[in-house]
């Protein structure tokens, strides 16, 4: 076809309007995906994370946007289900967004990352910790606000040695990418302390009935038992580990802290040790946000929470510097600190943050918990 017959005077006055349409409609809103588990067992940590990210959000947007144009948020749920990893990614790019608050579960977010990578948009994920997230390859466009297993493996292993001080340590995980992870980095600085560790097994997650392990567990009887893993198959560790009379310490990462787990355990929850972002709600620098949350209703509590509320900041922060050039905001974002919810946020050449803050919180056998470090 010859251009030039394109270009009759109610084609071009057509087309003129159709280029004028879609730059008004792309220029109207800023999209930021946000790819969490809605359904399924995982639930409650999307929840978290669509709390922290639509009241920053909602702030932003109360306060004129950025450069004018309004934050518009573009919920898609991935289950916490490594099958919809690169489906729901492939959403958060048909959706038109450039930006997202990524996933919270690790299994999803490492097949996720190639997608954001190749269609170079700038995603952060306040919740996967596992390091192959950012190790199988070297992302320019992913990043995180939540610190890394090998930086929580160690801080729980410096607190089992310094406080605890066990004679003896069982390791469990659930055999998946982020249950397995964690308890490697816990089990790595463990060794490194001399730490004597007399088992080191995997469980099948959805098993109904841990007896088999429990026995064991009895026989070995440690000091501490540690748990790489989610909070459903915990649950049933420390409930049926109570019934048949085993009462030693257990310990776990962020990803058991569901309210769930009391609802699974009951009581039997009582002196569970688990290491959590801290509490970043008791923040002297973080009475503006806590008012954010009372004023659009939301619970600001959660592991999730503040890492979603700092992803936002540090992706508005951006766009506010450098514009909507999603390879330009990833620039900046490598480049730049941010002052966030979670304090300071530096990013190194993988997207990881330089530096976090872990605490151990412990369980009351009516399902509260307290910060016993910070």
């Amino acid at each position: 076809m010859n251009i030039k017959q394109c270009f009759t005077p109610v084609a071009a006055a057509l087309l003129a309007a159709a280029c004028f349409s879609g730059n008004v409609l792309a220029a109207e809103t800023i999209k930021i995906g946000i790819p969490q588990p809605m359904t399924g067992p995982a639930t409650q940590y999307g929840d978290q994370i669509q709390a922290g990210a639509l009241t920053a959000i909602d702030a932003i947007n109360a306060a004129g946007g950025i450069k004018g144009k309004q934050l518009e948020a573009v919920l898609i749920d991935d289950a916490c289900e490594p099958k919809q990893a690169v489906p729901s990614a492939n959403r958060v790019v048909n959706s038109g967004a450039k930006f997202a608050v990524a996933h919270a579960c690790s299994g999803t977010t490492v097949p996720a990352v190639n997608v954001y990578e190749q269609e170079a948009i700038v995603a952060i994920t306040p919740g996967a910790t596992a390091p192959a997230v950012t190790d199988t390859i070297k992302p320019h466009y992913f990043f995180r606000t939540i610190g890394r297993d090998d930086q929580q493996g160690p801080f729980a292993a410096d607190y089992i040695v310094d406080v605890l001080k066990p004679k003896t340590i069982a390791i469990l995980h659930d055999k998946q990418t982020y249950g397995s992870g964690v308890a490697s980095q816990v089990r790595t600085a463990l060794k490194d302390k001399d730490v004597n560790i007399v088992m080191d097994e995997g469980i099948n997650v959805g098993d109904s009935d841990y007896s088999a392990v429990i026995t064991k567990l009895r026989s070995l009887n440690p000091d501490l038992v540690y748990f790489g893993g989610y909070h459903a198959e915990l649950g049933l560790l420390l409930r049926q580990a109570r019934e048949q009379g085993l009462n030693n310490t257990f310990m776990g990462p962020e990803g058991v802290a569901n309210n769930d787990l009391f609802a699974i355990a009951g009581p039997a929850v009582e002196g569970l040790l688990v290491t959590l972002p801290t509490d970043f709600t008791k923040m002297p620098s973080n009475a503006e946000v806590m008012e954010n949350f009372k004023k659009y209703k939301r619970n600001p509590n959660g592991a999730f929470t503040f890492p979603a509320y700092a992803a936002i900041q540090v992706i508005s922060d951006s766009i506010n510097a450098v514009g909507e050039d999603s390879t330009k905001v990833a620039d900046y974002m490598h480049d730049n600190t941010f002052d966030t919810a979670i304090g300071k946020v530096e990013y190194d050449s993988k997207g990881d943050l330089k530096q976090f803050e872990f605490a151990v919180f412990k369980w009351n056998k009516d399902g509260t918990f307290d910060l016993i470090t910070d």
